[in-house]
C-alpha cells in the first residue's frame, strides 16, 4: 500500500490551501484516515481524523477553520485549511489505518511541507 500527499505550498496568513491524500494498493477496507503536522523542533501533532462512519475530529487550534473529508471511492482524504496562520507552518503527513494482505496497519505518507508567511 503506497500513501500519497499532494497539495502543499507556500500561502500568504489568511490563505487556504488544500491538501490530498491518495491511498492504492491492495487494500481491503481503511478505517481511520488522519491528517498529522509536525513543526521544526515540536511534536507530532494530530490536527484532524476522519472515521469510516465520517466521524470527523479536529484539533482545538484548527476547529472553524480547517475541515477534512474522504473519498471512499478512490481512498482519499482531503484537509481543506483556511484562514491559515503562521503557527500552521509544519510538514503534514498522512496517516492511512486500512485492511491489507498483510491485515490491519498503519501506512503513512511522506509528508507535505505548509508554510504560512507573508
Amino acid at each position: 500500500v503506497k500513501v500519497v500527499e499532494s497539495g502543499g505550498g507556500v500561502v500568504l496568513p489568511g490563505g487556504s490551501l488544500g491538501l490530498s491524500c491518495a491511498a492504492s494498493g491492495v487494500i481491503f477496507s481503511i478505517n481511520a484516515m488522519r491528517w498529522f503536522r509536525q513543526a521544526p523542533g515540536k511534536q507530532r501533532e494530530l490536527v484532524a481524523a476522519i472515521s469510516g462512519g465520517d466521524s470527523v475530529d479536529l484539533v482545538d487550534s484548527v476547529k472553524g477553520r480547517f475541515s477534512i473529508s474522504r473519498d471512499n471511492a478512490t481512498n482519499t482524504v482531503y484537509l481543506q485549511m483556511n484562514s491559515l496562520k503562521p503557527e500552521d507552518t509544519a510538514v503534514y503527513v498522512c496517516n492511512v489505518r486500512a485492511v491489507s494482505v498483510r491485515g490491519p496497519y498503519d501506512y503513512w505518507g511522506k509528508g507535505t511541507q505548509v508554510t504560512v508567511s507573508s
